[in-house]
């Protein structure tokens, strides 16, 4: 894999684009099924008296209607609404439909019961607040690691581990740890943990290398370690006085045997890696796509609307949540 300069901005840029695409997408769905719909319910002029012949329907407490039209066609269909103790079986149940069409469509004549509009909208303003988080923690991230980046520098020396631990579906997910080691100011030493984003100069660290750690000292929150070649890693959490969960690699299990340990390659050959570096962030959304139609079916009857749109919403938080957990690339 190509070292890149700043493996961290490109995870960054990455995660905030799958963020904004992906709402995108689930706002646009949803919102031209809510267009179509207000536009239906606006060619609604004519009104018909419609009986409630079932309630409580799902755990929404729906009803089905059966009502007739002007040309004296009867229709039998499902409404979501939100009084559930108003519209009971046996009570008039007002509908507007369109006239000027052959299998008119009934829609609630109650203004007030705008249950399946709202299924639409409500949605989109739920996953905007979603999404306006997964940024706001980026550029938190991102403030943050620039604020501390300021503060006087700490002389100590860090030790690279990498904490391998299993997640969904059995999944193994590593991340990459320091180990600072440096003195107390009472004569002694003291050991910390920093969870850091990673960063191909990581690969050269071999034992205790000397760094300069900045912002150390202010209540265990994150610090910015700087290697002796001016790379400043940028920190995930706050800064831990114990080992985190998980099993400690060490140095030979953390690097995987890659093709320069089964091949004799020419000078300036860059090794290309066996599974590109996107493949694990693709698994994810993939995983979450599934989880998102299968809920779909749970929860909303699988209608085409529902199946695209819980696919649309868990994939991309899914993604963005890969991104946000600094994954490493995979020999």
């Amino acid at each position: 894999m190509n070292p890149a300069p700043r493996p961290a901005l490109r995870v960054a840029l990455l995660g905030v684009a799958v963020t904004l695409l992906g709402y995108a997408l689930f706002a646009g769905w949803l919102g031209v099924h809510a267009h179509d719909y207000v536009t239906a319910r606006d060619r609604a002029t004519a009104t018909a008296s419609g009986v409630v012949v079932e309630d409580g329907i799902g755990d929404e407490g729906d009803i089905r209607v059966r009502w007739s039209d002007a040309a004296g066609h009867v229709h039998v269909q499902r409404f979501g609404i939100y009084d559930t103790d108003r519209y009971v079986e046996g009570e008039r149940f007002p509908v507007a439909y369109d006239p000027a069409t052959s299998a008119p469509r009934g829609f609630p004549a109650d203004p007030e019961e705008t249950a399946a509009e709202d299924d639409l909208l409500v949605p989109v303003f739920l996953a905007g607040v979603v999404a306006l988080s997964l940024l706001c923690v980026w550029a938190w991230r991102g403030l943050r690691f620039r604020l501390t980046t300021r503060r006087a520098g700490h002389a100590m020396t860090a030790t690279v581990r990498t904490v391998e631990r299993l997640v969904a579906l059995a999944r193994e997910t590593t991340t990459t740890w320091l180990v600072l080691t440096g003195p107390d100011g009472e004569g002694g030493t003291t050991t910390r943990w920093q969870r850091v984003m990673w960063h191909p100069a990581l690969d050269d660290c071999s034992g205790p290398v000397p760094v300069t750690v900045r912002g150390y000292g202010r209540r265990r929150r994150p610090v910015v370690v700087e290697l002796a070649d001016g790379t400043r890693l940028v920190p995930l959490g706050r800064l831990r006085d114990h080992r985190p969960a998980g099993e400690l690699l060490d140095a030979d299990e953390a690097v995987r045997p890659g093709p320069r340990d089964y091949f004799v390659l020419p000078a300036g050959a860059v090794p290309r890696p066996a599974r590109p570096g996107w493949r694990p962030g693709a698994l994810t959304a993939a995983y979450g796509t599934g989880a998102g139609i299968a809920l779909a079916f749970l929860v909303a009857e699988g209608t085409p609307t529902s199946v695209v749109g819980f696919a649309l919403a868990l994939g991309t938080l899914s993604a963005s949540v890969w991104a946000l957990s600094a994954p490493q690339p995979q020999p």
